[in-house]
C-alpha cells in the first residue's frame, strides 16, 4: 500500500481523538490509528511523540508516568480542558474541508 503523508494538524486532530476515550501511551495511539484507519496509517515514532510533546507545549494533553498493559514503565496521555477544545475546533475545520472538497469533486466539469 503507497505511504500516506499527514499534514502536522492531521496527526495532532487523530490523536486528540483517540485520546478523547481515555488516556493512553504512545505505542497505543499509534496502534489505534493503524487499526482504525484498516491498516493504511503508521504513524512513525518520531513524528508521534513531536506532535505528543507539541500538544503538551500547547496545553492541549499532559502526561504522566504509569504501567503499561505488559508491565513496563510508560507515559500516558490525556486531554486537558482545552485539548478538548481543540478537538472541536479541529473537527469543525475538518468537516467543512471535506464538504468544499466534496462539492468540488461532485461538480459539473465546466464546458470548453
Amino acid at each position: 500500500m503507497d505511504k500516506i503523508d499527514l499534514r502536522q494538524g492531521n496527526l495532532e486532530m487523530m490523536i486528540l481523538r483517540i485520546l478523547s476515550s481515555g488516556a493512553q501511551h504512545g505505542w497505543g495511539i499509534s496502534q489505534r490509528i493503524h487499526v482504525l484507519s484498516k491498516e493504511a496509517l503508521k504513524i512513525e515514532e518520531g513524528s508521534l511523540y513531536l506532535a505528543l510533546y507539541r500538544m503538551q507545549r500547547n496545553g492541549w494533553v499532559r502526561a504522566e508516568w504509569g504501567q503499561s498493559e505488559n508491565n513496563r514503565r510508560a507515559k500516558f496521555y490525556e486531554l486537558t480542558k482545552a485539548g478538548k477544545q481543540q478537538l472541536e475546533t479541529h473537527r469543525e475545520g475538518w468537516d467543512r474541508l471535506c464538504a468544499a472538497i466534496a462539492q468540488v469533486m461532485r461538480a459539473e466539469p465546466a464546458k470548453k
